[in-house]
């Protein structure tokens, strides 16, 4: 009965985790799902490998996203709102091929990874891009959270 009582112990001790989660607290994380046809001309660029497209429909995101095709019918897509500070009137990304850049510091960050390509070295928190849920089915890539 003791090793019984023993090992649940154990269990429950190395089941409590203390780490908390990296949540980005400038970014709301709200639920949507968005279907892109790459079909469409506006879509057509995540046809090849390396482009991607800015989607600033309303309620996709919080400011729109990004999406990129990755190669072998892979793609990512991430939220165009600057992570490293609060939504305002520059924070929305721009596209520039295959990097976005925030307008209000020159924050630049790659679509391939999401990362901080230019992060300060100064001490402190700076956050990568956040990211959306992908799936690619016939000609029809899909974007959700």
């Amino acid at each position: 009965m003791n090793r019984v009582f023993a090992l649940f112990l154990m269990v429950l001790l190395f089941a409590c985790n203390n780490d908390q989660t990296n949540r980005n607290p400038y970014l709301q994380e709200i639920g949507f799902r968005f279907d892109m046809n790459l079909n469409l001309p506006l879509y057509s660029p995540l046809t090849n490998t390396g482009n991607a497209v800015y989607v600033g429909t309303a309620g996709v995101g919080t400011a729109g996203i990004f999406a990129i095709n990755t190669g072998f019918n892979q793609f990512r897509a991430f939220e165009a709102s600057c992570p490293n500070h609060a939504p305002n009137d520059c924070s929305t990304m721009e596209l520039s091929g295959q990097t976005a850049t925030c307008s209000c510091e020159d924050y630049e960050y790659s679509l391939f990874t999401g990362q901080l390509l230019n992060r300060p070295d100064d001490g402190k928190r700076y956050y990568d891009m956040l990211e959306y849920r992908t799936s690619f089915g016939g000609n029809t890539l899909s974007v959700s959270n």
